[in-house]
């Protein structure tokens, strides 16, 4: 995850209350675009069916295994005991999942996550030009071609810098050839995907993964839970109003500290109770609960802020530890 205080500081300064509930021009860089963008890949259709199944009656959740840190640019390692532990606890109110990479042994997310009957996992690649992490990430759509119902090429890597559009979509038109009967797309803020210059992407994507967080936009603090929520809605529908495919926001909701920023536990539950009032999942529009689990060690990670992100490590459904947070007693287990 790469994120900054406001995803529209790229040209932008500041959103009014008004605008915040109102939602089209964002800002002048994010250009809405003249006609939706229409891509429908006949080869992918059956998995894109099936990821948005679990869009409409199911829900997915973004996770990292909790046994993955990155610390000084060094990632440790996940097992398969460790990813074990993490999707059981996950399990009895997440049937989907929706994965960052595929590196330092979160490959096997697939392989625990088909034995404990998870209907769908989107997997994350976080290097798009890493041909091991793409090997990786073949191989375990070979195990599990049924689970596995879409990819997302690289997070935030336009707004990292890392890559830009037209690379991105020159990028998946490559990995098509390869696997074309899986859904693509790739992940980006949600201001990104308005531009002109996401059209090549747009092109060549089966769905859409957005991040929208009201969090890091400079109104929060003084902003409700329901005009929080209402933003989030008004973006999807803006996103689904320029892209014909499925839309899931990949990333929203609250950290749960540090409370003088305005992030409690209380406030996390709060905003996604308001959220789930306001936005009632189907086959084109839904959002996935994010994050699964706390990582402390993103507070000292790479960030486009200097300095320590005390937020960034509390994103957590549950803690670090696998423990519950009060937004979890708002989910009652599935039934399946």
């Amino acid at each position: 995850m790469t994120h900054v205080m406001s995803y529209l500081s790229q040209g932008c300064r500041r959103i009014s209350v008004w605008a915040l509930l109102t939602v089209p021009g964002l800002c002048a860089s994010a250009a809405v675009l003249a006609a939706p963008v229409c891509a429908r890949q006949a080869a992918a259709a059956p998995q894109l069916a099936r990821l948005t199944q679990v869009m409409a009656s199911g829900r997915y959740v973004a996770y990292q295994p909790t046994q993955i840190r990155v610390i000084n640019g060094v990632a440790s390692r996940a097992d398969v005991a460790g990813i074990t532990a993490d999707l059981t606890v996950l399990r009895p109110r997440f049937d989907g999942l929706i994965t960052y990479s595929v590196g330092s042994g979160a490959d096997r997310v697939v392989d625990v996550a088909a034995r404990l009957g998870f209907r769908a996992v989107i997997l994350g690649i976080w290097n798009i030009d890493d041909e091991q992490e793409l090997s990786l990430a073949r191989a375990a759509i070979a195990r599990h071609p049924q689970l596995v119902v879409g990819l997302s090429l690289g997070n935030e890597r336009v707004l990292a810098g890392t890559t830009d559009m037209k690379q991105l979509a020159q990028r998946l038109q490559r990995l098509r050839t390869r696997l074309p009967a899986l859904p693509l797309t790739s992940t980006e803020p949600f201001h990104l995907w308005l531009q002109a210059a996401a059209v090549p992407v747009l092109r060549n994507a089966d769905f859409l993964l957005a991040n929208v967080h009201p969090a890091f936009q400079p109104w929060f603090q003084e902003a409700d839970d329901l005009n929080a929520a209402r933003f989030v809605v008004n973006v999807t529908a803006q996103l689904s109003a320029q892209f014909c495919g499925p839309v899931l926001i990949k990333e929203t909701g609250v950290p749960t500290a540090p409370a003088d920023m305005g992030f409690t536990a209380k406030r996390q539950a709060s905003f996604y109770q308001s959220l789930k009032n306001q936005l009632t999942p189907d086959e084109r529009r839904a959002f996935a609960w994010f994050s699964a689990f706390d990582a402390p060690w993103r507070v000292y990670d790479s960030h486009p802020t200097a300095g320590p992100q005390p937020q960034e490590g509390s994103w957590g459904l549950y803690t670090e530890d696998r423990q519950p947070k009060l937004v979890i007693g708002q989910l009652s287990p599935l039934m399946r």
